[in-house]
């Protein structure tokens, strides 16, 4: 809990507060949540942004952020998903069960009565979650989409690739296998089928308007995913390519970029 700072300071001459708690899921699993708010409001409802993190990784993750969206006058929400962090869970499903974990952080800040607007900021799978999430709820006000994939078997195909061009010798036929036994276990072991993880598919259905954001040397997700998705995109869309790779900070005009969202 040290990373996420103190639970109440002062910023910009404002004084905010963190509240920690545990949200339910309808899976049964215990969200462990963050919720920054300024103490003093100009208003009772406030707007307020969800962080999602990316795979292998928490909450925290938002602290880059937080100052930005707290000088805006924002309230800033994070959580941990389902398999990560403190919250419960043994595994991650990258945006399949997480778009659920989503729709219980929604529903209980709207029960709040304590923000207005909603909007959504992820990256990487925390990214492929609000496009997988985006076109069941299109009252949510914007998303910042920070390098999401458009399909994760062309992901895990692009990683053999990735895998072969550094000398690993990997014969098509064994990914092939190799592919379908790990479908086949997921839709034993966790109930869903890899290949439905295609938030591409969720792009034509989805109107909210949406920042893409993808790193020019990332070659994990690469842009080419993010400017996939951008085209397909049925909502008001911009698309800017940044320095850095898959984990580099962001540059300024990215935020300001984000700001106009």
């Amino acid at each position: 809990m040290e990373a996420l700072g103190p639970p109440a300071f002062t910023f910009c001459d404002r004084r905010f507060t963190r509240t920690d708690f545990t949200l339910r899921t309808k899976r049964g699993y215990n969200l462990e949540c963050s919720h920054w708010e300024p103490v003093e409001r100009v208003m009772d409802r406030i707007p307020v942004v969800i962080y999602m993190h990316g795979n292998s990784s928490a909450r925290v993750e938002v602290i880059p952020q937080l100052s930005y969206l707290l000088s805006l006058g924002l309230a800033v929400f994070a959580f941990d998903f389902a398999g990560s962090g403190k919250s419960d869970g043994e595994y991650v499903s990258l945006g399949y069960y997480e778009r659920e974990d989503l729709s219980c952080i929604v529903a209980h800040l709207r029960a709040t009565n304590v923000v207005s607007t909603i909007a959504l900021w992820g990256r990487s799978m925390g990214a492929a979650t609000a496009l997988m999430f985006g076109d069941r709820d299109p009252s949510i006000a914007c998303m910042i989409l920070d390098s999401p994939f458009a399909d994760l078997t062309q992901l895990c195909e692009e990683m053999v690739e990735k895998a072969r061009e550094q000398g690993i010798i990997v014969p098509g036929v064994v990914v092939g296998v190799a592919i379908r036994m790990l479908q086949s276990s997921v839709k034993k072991q966790a109930g869903f089928n890899l290949r439905s993880i295609t938030p591409i598919a969720h792009a034509g259905k989805c109107f909210i308007p949406a920042l893409f954001v993808a790193g020019e040397h990332d070659d994990f997700i690469k842009p080419h995913h993010s400017e996939a998705i951008h085209a397909k995109y049925a909502g008001d869309k911009n698309i800017i390519i940044v320095e850095g790779d898959h984990n580099s900070p962001r540059p300024k005009f990215m935020f300001d970029s984000a700001s106009i969202f």
